[in-house]
């Protein structure tokens, strides 16, 4: 590493890029949407009205909201054995450019961040002819789940990387916020307007992708760029 010219004491660093999954790399919307429809069926409630509170609620609280009367534990087994079904099953798409940039990254330089599992996000990336990273912290690393900032501060620890040499990709509010609040520079996607508090947003992934490689092409010298 070389010091920043004309600032003696300073060094630049590699840059990171930590990347949530569905909804940002992969358009599982269809399927979480038939996942949720399945699980509203076998406990006999409306699917629509169902989807509507698990968009803003994590499993547990949309379990309490919509089935206060079943065992929580017992609702996400089901959930659970759901989305395993669809993994397996389940058609999947990435969106255009997530291909070409993950592969176009180099190794050791990205991680997943995600609030599904391990397994079924690797199922995924097989089933689109992703690259997998190193790292990938899921729910079951952390106990604090987004938009706690700690999934986020958890994938820089793995990667040896300083939260202010972290760009965060992500599409939703609960994600933004985790990784503005472990200090990282945010970048939106997927979504017609910005999410409140992104450093830049694009409406696709495709256009942020020679953004997002010449972010981690260029050293850091510290601080949320």
């Amino acid at each position: 590493m070389t010091s920043e010219p004309g600032r003696p004491g300073r060094t630049d660093r590699k840059r990171y890029v930590l990347f949530d999954v569905d909804g940002t790399l992969i358009d599982a919307v269809s399927n979480q949407r038939r996942v949720w429809a399945s699980w509203a069926e076998r406990y006999g409630l409306d699917a629509d009205e169902v989807y509507q509170v698990a968009l803003r609620t994590r499993p547990m609280e949309t379990f309490a909201q919509v089935a206060a009367d079943h065992d929580p534990r017992e609702c996400l087994a089901v959930l659970h054995a759901l989305e395993d079904d669809d993994v397996r099953s389940g058609v999947y798409t990435a969106f255009d450019g997530a291909s070409e940039l993950l592969h176009g990254l180099p190794s050791g330089a990205w991680a997943l961040v995600t609030s599904n599992y391990e397994h079924r996000v690797r199922g995924r990336f097989l089933r689109t002819g992703l690259p997998v990273p190193d790292v990938i912290v899921d729910a079951a690393a952390v106990d604090e789940g987004k938009p706690s900032p700690v999934p986020y501060v958890r994938a820089a620890a793995e990667l040896g990387a300083e939260p202010g040499d972290c760009l965060v990709i992500e599409d939703a509010p609960s994600g933004v916020r985790s990784g503005l609040s472990a200090g990282m520079t945010v970048w939106g996607v997927n979504a017609a307007t910005a999410v409140e508090g992104t450093h830049r947003h694009f409406t696709e992934l495709r256009e942020a992708v020679p953004h997002i490689l010449a972010f981690v092409s260029r050293p850091s010298v510290g601080g949320v760029g």
